[in-house]
């Protein structure tokens, strides 16, 4: 790679495994000789009493919940420091300022049935009532969606396994083309 570094966005619903997948492919190009950062997009939200509410629940599953400024500062002040960095969210790609960083971008699909079973499974926050779920999958559908219009460079299958050595390659043979 030359001195710029590669910045890879990921993008998809709750519980498709985005930030498991950032960490991976993070871990797979540092054991192959490169500097690379994992940063997640829940890391730049705002502070609770900022954040809408729904139904009397913090909603963080909208574009006011984070800022978007930071994070893409952490991006750029990041891509200075490492040859890799890999960006994942929700609304990863919402922002165009943040959208137009990225040399690389996954999309990571995961069907409605899968995201409920293993969003019923994630008790990292306590268990969420059925309608939040429900508003989750729905905010995902409004703001989390791939841009209309646009392709992502690597669609993947969130209830498949990923090869991240073939991954790796990918990416790093479609940005050196």
């Amino acid at each position: 790679m030359e001195n710029k570094a590669i910045i890879i966005g990921i993008g998809g619903v709750s519980c498709s495994g985005k930030s498991m997948f950032a960490e991976e492919l993070s871990l797979h190009f540092r054991n192959s000789g490169y500097t690379a950062i994992a940063i997640n997009q829940d890391d730049y939200v705002y502070p609770v009493a900022g954040i809408p509410v729904v139904k009397g629940h913090t909603d963080w599953e909208c574009p006011e919940s984070i800022d978007f400024e930071s994070f893409g500062e952490a991006i750029r002040d990041a891509s200075l420091c490492y040859d890799v960095v890999i960006a994942g969210g929700l609304m990863v790609f919402r922002e165009p300022s943040v959208y137009d960083m990225f040399d690389f971008r996954i999309f990571i699909e995961l069907t409605r049935s899968e995201f409920k079973r293993r969003k019923r499974k994630d008790l990292r926050w306590g268990r969420e009532p059925e309608w939040y779920i429900d508003h989750i999958w729905d905010s995902y559908l409004k703001y989390g969606q791939y841009p209309r219009g646009l392709k992502p460079d690597l669609l993947l299958d969130g209830d498949e396994a990923f090869d991240f050595g073939q991954i790796t390659n990918i990416i790093i043979s479609e940005i050196n083309d």
